[in-house]
């Protein structure tokens, strides 16, 4: 008989991830700040941390504890200027890129701070292995060859601002380089240029400036719009977008928004309601974009998504340029479909001077200026150098971007379960439909281990970053899973299980439940009402085994098609031949019924994604009663 052993949710404490990298308290003993220096070496495939500490000038001690090995110390004692080896107490923070004084002012109050701008890629690597933090903006290429030519002293790479597609994060992580970034100080920034964008564009005031400065007089050619009473889509509620729609509100339109993961109540909160993607595109009169760019979200807005829209409307993005296919923008400018169009992000920055969206009389465009105002730029000075500093000091930061380093034998045994865990996310999050988003998610370990053997922090981060980063722009790892779990309404509790199978397996089985949702898969909903997904490792890869009430057995690589049917002969058969014919390959099948002749659920998994013509030829078998497809 399996019993619950403990309950814990993602609210609750954890142990702390790192010790100081830098602490300058005063020792009684000593005229000089006692200090801690740590560091980790990944080359080998077992990670050694190595701290370096002292108390008294003559007194100093080598600790080097290995993650196979019990802790060494090495009386160093008798070492020859130790001082060359430990340096100074105070880092070393390199600035490659203009940072407000007040940023400046935290930094220098904790470490040495060096500001060295317009560095080349070469004249970077050249200096970095004498700095222990570096802070860019988005004009420093942080590569790979960054972290080598830090030769494992780099420990902290700030970015003063939200985007880090400058910084390599794989290879951070690999060197053992927390990254953080500053992602809040320039929400109210970004939120007024969009409205101010959205004015413009409806009132023509750029087009109209142009006018008169050379030397025309054309009141009657830039009638513009109202904006009092229509309707504004926010597309991506998060932080800039719920500030652009309590402005927007304040301006007297009528707000409705769509993001898949937002909780509805949230939304409702400030008077805005949560709509489908394609009831947005077909509602509004102005569109305003505040979605992340991600695999998902490339070039969303193309000619099928214009063709869907009010015909007329007007386009405000301040987002990322990626969202929009350009050329279509073009094409549905010209048509008539999207009547003004206002950028402050290109897929190019800067783009080209002969670009023919920049060039369009009815686009109002300006140099990627959301978080260009003095109180921003301040803001985020202040919050990277904050950032920095915690980092440094070894707290966790709730703006962290990478993962820790984490003992190679953890890895080892759990890899498996954390690929399963991050799909099982994955499956649960496409499971949902409509615009409620996901709230409450239960997660059931089931294990012969005792609870204090298994530590499932590292899972239920995968979990997180399964169900949030195929929606989001966020990067989910060990240290802000939960931060950023709760930042966007998401309670994620665990419950241990003990079963009877064998201690060598750590985990028997991940079972999720996502409660108060809709499913675009009936099949998926259990008795409780909950879509449940349930997931096993078999021979070191992972394998769903569940869906809701149906038994299946299909491995999760590739990605995958579950199908309801009638339980009768031939239909493995007839979705088979389906997929051969558009050349797409199967890899995987398995079939778990109710009763015999009754229904049955079938799940196929497959190496390329189908096309829609596939697609519809399986929804028209007669006996198939549903099916979704799902990326993994």
């Amino acid at each position: 008989m399996a019993t619950p052993i403990a309950s814990s949710s993602s609210s609750s404490s954890t142990k702390p991830f790192f010790t100081p990298l830098f602490s300058s308290s005063p020792s009684p003993s000593s005229s000089r700040p006692s200090s801690l220096l740590s560091f980790h070496q990944h080359p080998t495939s077992t990670p050694t941390s190595l701290k370096l500490s002292h108390s008294h000038r003559n007194s100093h001690s080598l600790s080097v504890a290995n993650a196979l090995k019990t802790e060494e110390v090495i009386s160093l004692s008798n070492f020859e200027n130790l001082e060359d080896l430990i340096s100074e107490d105070r880092p070393s923070i390199l600035v490659s890129e203009k940072l407000g004084d007040a940023g400046l002012q935290v930094l220098s109050g904790f470490g040495k701070v060096e500001c060295c701008y317009d560095l080349s890629p070469e004249e970077l690597c050249a200096r970095i292995s004498k700095f222990d933090s570096l802070i860019v903006r988005s004009g420093t290429k942080v590569t790979r060859q960054v972290f080598e030519a830090a030769k494992g002293r780099l420990k902290v790479v700030g970015r003063a601002g939200v985007g880090i597609d400058n910084v390599d994060l794989h290879a951070a992580t690999e060197f053992g380089c927390l990254v953080v970034n500053a992602p809040t100080a320039n929400t109210v920034a970004a939120a007024e240029h969009g409205i101010a964008l959205l004015a413009a564009m409806a009132r023509n005031v750029a087009q109209a400036d142009a006018s008169m400065k050379s030397g025309k007089w054309q009141r009657n050619k830039y009638v513009g719009v109202s904006l009092v009473g229509k309707t504004l889509a926010v597309m991506g509620f998060g932080k800039v977008g719920s500030e652009v729609a309590r402005r927007a509100k304040g301006l007297g339109m009528n707000v409705i928004a769509h993001d898949p993961y937002c909780p509805a109540d949230r939304a409702r909160a400030i008077g805005v309601d949560l709509v489908s993607f394609d009831q947005a595109l077909a509602t509004a009169d102005f569109i305003s974009l505040h979605m992340p760019l991600t695999p998902t979200t490339a070039k969303i807005f193309n000619d099928q998504t214009f063709a869907k829209m009010k015909k007329g409307v007007r386009i405000v993005n301040v987002a990322r340029g990626g969202v929009i296919d350009e050329d279509a923008l073009v094409r549905a400018l010209d048509n008539g479909t999207v009547a003004q169009a206002a950028l402050d992000v290109f897929c190019q920055e800067p783009p080209a001077k002969d670009s023919k969206l920049v060039q369009h009389e009815n686009v109002t465009v300006t140099p990627h200026l959301g978080a260009s105002t003095k109180e921003a730029q301040e803001g985020v000075a202040i919050e990277i150098a904050e950032a920095v500093v915690g980092a440094l000091n070894g707290e966790l930061s709730a703006t962290a971007v990478n993962a820790p380093m984490v003992p190679a034998e953890v890895l080892s045994e759990l890899a498996p379960y954390v690929v399963l865990a991050e799909k099982l996310g994955r499956l649960a999050v496409q499971l949902v439909s409509g615009g409620s988003g996901i709230k409450s998610v239960k997660v059931t370990y089931r294990s012969s281990r005792n609870p204090d053997d298994l530590d499932t922090r590292i899972l239920r981060a995968m979990i997180t970053k399964g169900i949030i980063e195929p929606i989001s722009s966020s990067f989910i790892n060990l240290v802000n899973a939960d931060f950023t779990a709760k930042q966007k309404g998401l309670r994620i509790s665990e419950e241990r299980v003990v079963v009877d199978s064998s201690p060598e397996v750590p985990i028997d089985s991940i079972q999720l439940h996502v409660s108060s949702v809709d499913s675009k898969f009936a099949s998926s909903i259990s008795d409780n009402g909950d879509i449940s997904v349930e997931g096993k490792v078999k021979y070191g890869v992972p394998h769903l085994t569940c869906v809701g009430a149906f038994a299946v057995d299909v491995s999760l690589e590739g990605n995958l098609i579950l199908c309801r049917q009638v339980d009768q002969p031939g239909m493995i058969g007839k979705v088979g031949n389906i997929l051969a014919k558009h050349n797409v390959n199967v890899n995987f099948m398995s079939v778990g019924r109710t009763y015999r002749r009754k229904q049955a659920v079938m799940a196929i998994g497959i190496d390329e994604e189908p096309n829609k013509e596939a697609l519809n030829e399986i929804g028209d078998v007669p006996a198939i009663e549903e099916f979704v497809f799902l990326e993994l």
